[in-house]
């Protein structure tokens, strides 16, 4: 059975120095990194059976950012994180969900052992997990971010005022999602670089017969951006962290780019006709 090689990242080096004796004592092989950088240098050259991160460092990017890199480099390899705050383990959970665990420290270092002696034991399970891009997630998600928008639609008064059909409330959310996946999938460019969506410009007209006011279409927009949200929360799981803060940039400004659409479209002259 080969020795399992250990990337151990911790920028307090008495904190390091001991890892790296008791994980040699117990037979592995221990590669010690100070901080984001360095190990980010190590994952890129070597390659690792495990993962042992600090959360919390200073300087440019944390122990996620070493996660995410251990994952696109050596996808089988087993990730651990450890905080030094208690709550960071039901808080950190939606987060880091590309980990295989969030340790607390300080941790007995049995424990450590059999945590990182079980997750080897069971690497197949970990590698089985598949990512998916936010677009393909959207895509497929469509129908239930519509519902979940039209939940918080009938919740509020102001907008229950006007008496639709959710058909008619909802009718131009397909489409709204259709360019937002679209967007998501060109290769990202600058502001303004993307098409005028016709299906917003149609969004505004259509509210504006409907009796709707400017400040319930900008409602309407931000209870969008929530449910759009809130899926990719429940399917963090299931998300690729490579462009993810990118991905959730673009979303803000896709639906506030299609919101501008609508709002101009609204506030047009009415044009009689002759």
């Amino acid at each position: 059975m080969s020795i399992a090689k250990v990337l151990a990242v911790d920028d307090d080096a008495s904190v390091r120095v001991s890892l790296q004796q008791v994980l040699e004592h117990n037979d592995f092989e221990v590669v010690g990194a100070s901080g984001v950088n360095e190990a980010l240098q190590r994952i890129s050259k070597e390659r690792f059976d495990v993962l042992l991160s600090d959360l919390h460092m200073p300087g440019r990017g944390d122990g996620l950012t070493v996660v995410s890199a251990m994952r696109h480099a050596n996808p089988e390899a087993v990730t651990l994180v450890f905080s030094g705050f208690p709550e960071m383990r039901a808080a950190a959970a939606a987060i880091l969900l590309q980990a295989d665990e969030i340790l607390v420290k300080p941790m007995a270092i049995p424990d450590l052992i059999d945590v990182i002696r079980r997750k080897l034991a069971n690497r197949a399970e970990s590698t089985t997990r598949k990512t998916e891009s936010v677009a393909n997630i959207l895509e497929g998600d469509g129908e239930k971010i519509i519902l979940e928008w039209l939940t918080r639609v009938e919740d509020n008064r102001d907008l229950m005022r006007i008496p639709l059909s959710s058909q008619e409330r909802a009718g131009h959310l397909p489409q709204v999602l259709n360019d937002l996946v679209a967007r998501l999938r060109r290769p990202k460019s600058g502001d303004g670089d993307h098409p005028v969506s016709k299906a917003a410009h149609e969004h505004g007209r259509l509210r504006r017969l409907q009796g709707y006011s400017a400040p319930m279409i900008v409602e309407e927009s931000r209870m969008l951006q929530v449910s759009i949200f809130h899926t990719l929360q429940n399917n963090l799981f299931r998300v690729d962290f490579s462009l993810v803060l990118v991905d959730v940039m673009t979303i803000a400004d896709e639906v506030d780019s299609q919101l501008c659409r609508a709002m101009q479209s609204f506030t047009e002259p009415v044009r009689l006709a002759a």
